[in-house]
């Protein structure tokens, strides 16, 4: 029996999603892209949006619709039931090729972005990120862990 997503969805104005660091089956940025989506059928997402471009890159590294994603979630399911849903639908990945994938994002450098890239990160994080906190900011992922409280 479907539950109500408002009993299953995040209030992202008051709460952080989860990292985009967190495993959910078995992927990074998952957990986190859960959480947006629950929270945008919702209507309590804040200033998060779901089908971003952190959204994106799971997305397509699973094969994955954006909107079918979304309609399956709206049902009520819940976390196991999404789980399963990702690894019944998702593109054929080995183990090795899925931790690769995840080390590859978790572990991306800010210095390894295009320049232009790594002007926006350093403008953004002078803006949203505590000066205490900074200096930690090296992985792509650093900049939300860190603009969220994670970091510090």
């Amino acid at each position: 029996m479907p539950r109500n997503i408002a009993d299953l969805a995040m209030d992202l104005t008051r709460n952080y999603p989860r990292s985009a660091r967190d495993l959910f089956a078995g992927y990074i940025i998952v957990g986190r892209m859960l959480d947006k989506c629950r929270a945008t059928l919702n209507g309590t997402q804040g200033e998060y949006c779901y089908n971003s471009r952190i959204d994106w890159l799971f997305l397509e590294f699973a094969g994955l619709d954006a909107d079918e994603f979304k309609d399956f979630v709206a049902t009520g399911v819940t976390d196991e039931e999404i789980a399963d849903w990702i690894h019944s639908h998702a593109a054929p990945h080995t183990p090795a090729e899925i931790a690769a994938w995840n080390f590859k994002l978790k572990c991306g450098r800010i210095s390894d972005l295009p320049p232009e890239q790594q002007a926006w990160m350093q403008d953004y994080m002078l803006k949203h990120v505590k000066q205490e906190v900074q200096r930690r900011v090296v992985f792509n992922f650093d900049m939300l862990d860190a603009e969220e409280g994670r970091l510090g």
